[in-house]
């Protein structure tokens, strides 16, 4: 898997809210949904384009992760909680 940090600001197609990209930025900070655009992580180039759900979180070795399942194509993938995501959101998931 290779990775290409791609920064950019998003509004959320879930929740509405505006996001400020980081370049590590893949899921909305308030209420934790992705949009399915990468095959490999930051390269955009999924053509499913499918909203993928956040369906619970956990603690992998020191890190909190998200995993969100594709609405659309049931893919599923894992990302980390960053230190601006909603903590209440993610704990809801846990």
């Amino acid at each position: 898997m290779t990775f290409k940090r791609t920064k950019e600001d998003f509004v959320c197609e879930n929740c509405k809210h505006q996001n400020i990209g980081n370049g590590f930025t893949d899921h909305c900070e308030k209420c934790l949904w992705s949009k399915h655009v990468d095959m490999d992580p930051g390269d955009r180039a999924e053509g499913c384009r499918g909203m993928m759900k956040p369906i619970e979180t956990r603690l992998v070795g020191k890190e909190l992760r998200v995993r969100n399942k594709c609405v659309a194509c049931r893919f599923e993938r894992w990302a980390p909680i960053l230190s601006n995501d909603d903590s209440d959101t993610a704990l809801a998931l846990s």
